[in-house]
């Protein structure tokens, strides 16, 4: 599948699609889901967490997306949340973007592409840096990456747009039941937020150009139609969304070895996230520091992986450090602001540093023959990165 560029020609649609009038109601929707700016009571949510952990004396929160949530304001929140906190490694990891939580240490979820197995995979890269120019290169990198995520969306609206891609819309809707409301919907919905960007390129954050964006618009039509009829609109985008996504080209990554090399360059550490959605990282022998064997969405095998680990870190040459246990909360902050009726709740109640399987008893054998704890991955990890 080509790739769509952001701004390419109309004719790329459908020039026999009735297509209504952009409305009032349509601008409202996309002002209020492109919006940087926090009323007071998104501020209030931001700061007030749902539980207070008390006890908790050691952060360690290396995998979460501060979105664009005001970092003040999160510190808020992680206070809150930890009021008696005594040690703390605290990295935000915006997709393809360089930020830092305290002007220490940066960190980045990097997208890249790993050809032994034909797969974007992604790297957590943190670093200390009192200078973050010098890592210009990488910030280049980043640059060019970031792109990826409009172009999944310009694809996206493409390929429900455009009368050459209508076979891949078949294949969703037989998959999923939809009918032809569902798509004609889908279509009309989708002409009209193509129409609105190109209107309001200006004036809409690159943040908010992603797959997400699309399915946002059409729930804030929940205002004009029914919730059933919705979800299944919804259902039937995330089949297309899932064709799109296998069909993406690659053109926008970076080989893994070449970030791996370019990270390691200026002294990076570097974590893999998610290793259970793709298994032959774990046999790659990448320069790396560790894996993530926990994550709300990655879970089921956190016991298997860390014997995994623990299995290599036992072959591995003595002159190699060993390979660390990490856990990510991989929370999206922009959810803590979602009206309570249209929240996910896998996504809403994750918090930064809640990470309960450090105490999980069940898997707490296989972390003390690792000699793993969330205390001391933290203070070997924070060795690592200050040198």
């Amino acid at each position: 599948m080509k790739t769509p560029e952001y701004g390419a020609e109309e004719s790329r649609m459908d020039p026999a699609a009735a297509v209504p009038d952009i409305t009032e109601t349509d601008l409202r929707i996309l002002s209020s889901i492109a919006c940087v700016q926090l009323t007071p009571e998104e501020m209030k949510k931001i700061i007030t967490p749902a539980r207070i952990f008390h006890h908790q004396r050691t952060v360690l929160a290396v995998h979460w997306h501060p979105e664009y949530i005001p970092m003040e304001l999160i510190k808020k929140r992680i206070e809150n949340t930890f009021p008696n906190k005594q040690k703390e490694l605290i990295i935000p990891t915006q997709h393809n973007q360089l930020m830092t939580y305290d002007h220490k240490f940066y960190g980045v979820e990097v997208d890249c592409y790993s050809r032994g197995f034909q797969r974007k995979v992604q790297l957590l890269l943190h670093f200390r840096m009192d200078d973050p120019s010098g890592a210009d290169v990488l910030q280049s990198m980043l640059e060019h990456t970031f792109e990826y995520r409009s172009g999944q969306l310009f694809a996206l609206m493409d390929t429900i747009m455009a009368p050459k891609w209508q076979d891949y819309l078949q294949l969703a809707a037989e998959v999923t039941g939809a009918g032809e409301s569902e798509i004609q919907f889908t279509r009309v919905q989708t002409h009209k937020l193509y129409r609105l960007l190109r209107e309001k390129e200006s004036t809409i954050s690159r943040d908010f150009l992603k797959n997400k964006l699309l399915k946002d618009f059409i729930d804030g039509q929940r205002i004009l139609y029914p919730d059933h009829f919705i979800n299944r609109v919804q259902v039937f985008l995330k089949a297309v969304k899932k064709i799109v996504k296998e069909n993406f080209s690659l053109e926008y990554f970076y080989r893994t070895s070449e970030v791996i090399e370019e990270a390691r360059s200026i002294g990076a550490g570097i974590v893999v996230p998610h290793p259970e959605q793709f298994w032959p990282i774990l046999l790659c022998d990448y320069d790396i520091d560790g894996y993530e064997v926990w994550n709300p969405q990655s879970r089921e095998y956190t016991e298997f992986l860390i014997n995994v680990i623990n299995r290599q870190n036992r072959s591995r040459s003595r002159s190699l450090r060993p390979l660390l246990v990490f856990m990510g909360d991989d929370t999206h902050m922009s959810e803590k602001i979602k009206d309570p009726i249209h929240i996910e709740a896998a996504k809403y109640y994750r918090e930064i540093g809640v990470q309960p399987p450090w105490d999980d008893m069940a898997i707490k054998k296989a972390l003390i023959v690792g000699n793993f704890d969330r205390r001391k991955v933290m203070d070997e990890y924070r060795s690592r990165l200050e040198g």
